[in-house]
């Protein structure tokens, strides 16, 4: 009797083990998704302040057709490996688009607002103002973002990787998530060389 009553709490016990884990794993994966949601809120935002501030340039830049057409389809790119993004939140080829998409699009904004400040009358456009201020709080918010989801995504990664937890998460089905990092062009990532003649 002592036995059975034993192997029933040993049961019930294991049962309630499998349960927290389970539930611990979704809410952490729930976390992420969610931090995810906020990264695609200001990337939104982002998205439609770019056709403005390409607009109101090209009044101004007619010879850099080429350019503010580069970062018009760098902004189209990044805004479609978004949506895919945000239809799988975590899944690493969409990570991986979507950072290779952030990159280009913050290399071709970057060759913008450097070549806008040799026209003084667009550096002195009050619309143009506005929207590179605007662009440039979303940029933080886009960082912060991203911070926080990879914050959370490191958290479930490294919870669904501890022991018993590992066994457990296959066979409960739940991947690793990846983490969202801007891809840089390798030019971007070197430093300057300063030498003084």
């Amino acid at each position: 009797m002592w036995i059975a009553i034993g192997l029933v709490a040993a049961l019930v016990l294991g049962a309630l083990f499998v349960v927290g884990v389970y539930n611990g794993l979704v809410g952490m994966r729930n976390r992420y998704k969610n931090a995810y949601a906020q990264i695609d809120v200001q990337l939104k935002r982002r998205y439609d302040l770019i056709p403005n501030l390409v607009e109101t340039a090209k009044g101004y830049m007619k010879h850099e057709r080429e350019t503010l057409e580069a970062v018009i389809q760098a902004r189209n790119m990044a805004h479609s490996a978004a949506q895919a993004a945000a239809q799988s939140p975590g899944d690493p080829g969409a990570m991986k688009s979507l950072g290779v998409a952030e990159g280009a699009l913050s290399a071709g904004l970057g060759r913008l607002l450097a070549l806008s400040e040799s026209y003084p009358d667009l550096k002195a456009n009050a619309t143009m103002r506005d929207l590179s201020e605007e662009l440039t709080s979303t940029e933080n918010k886009v960082a912060f973002a991203r911070q926080a989801y990879n914050d959370s995504v490191t958290e479930y990664n490294t919870a669904r990787e501890v022991f018993p937890a590992v066994v457990l998460a296959g066979t409960f089905g739940f991947a690793a998530a990846a983490l969202l990092e801007v891809i840089e062009a390798p030019q971007q990532r070197q430093a300057p060389k300063v030498t003084f003649s």
